[in-house]
């Protein structure tokens, strides 16, 4: 297991931006595959981004639109999700989750135990 901090939720203005960071723990950081997830009260939760252990390959979910970028720096053991062009829609906690084994996404997402506590994002409609 890793230990993943969220930090960068607030409120934001539609069509804003808020950069979210996530450190983690431990000194195995760059073998684990990153990912963020959303969830908004009474909506399923849904995968928004997911990197690789070196940052090479990258997923991002269809509703992204290239408003978001993943990136990530092992030596800091720090993932972030720049957040552009926020949509009223997209209020949710926001989660940082990390994987052993592949990429998260909504098919594959990240088993108990990788996942932070999440950091709100708030976009007033």
């Amino acid at each position: 297991q890793v230990l993943l901090v969220e930090s960068g939720g607030g409120l934001v203005q539609a069509g804003g931006s808020l950069r979210l960071s996530c450190a983690a723990s431990g000194r195995t950081f760059s073998s684990y595959a990153m990912g963020w997830f959303r969830q908004a009260p009474g909506k399923e939760r849904e995968c928004v981004a997911g990197i690789n252990w070196s940052g090479g390959t990258t997923y991002y979910a269809d509703f992204v639109e290239a408003r978001f970028t993943v990136s990530r720096d092992n030596a800091k053991n720090t993932v972030w999700l720049p957040m552009n062009r926020l949509k009223p829609e997209e209020p949710a906690t926001y989660y940082c989750t990390a994987d052993p084994d592949r990429v998260p996404t909504d098919l594959y997402p990240p088993p108990p135990g990788y996942w932070g506590q999440g950091t709100p994002v708030t976009v007033p409609s």
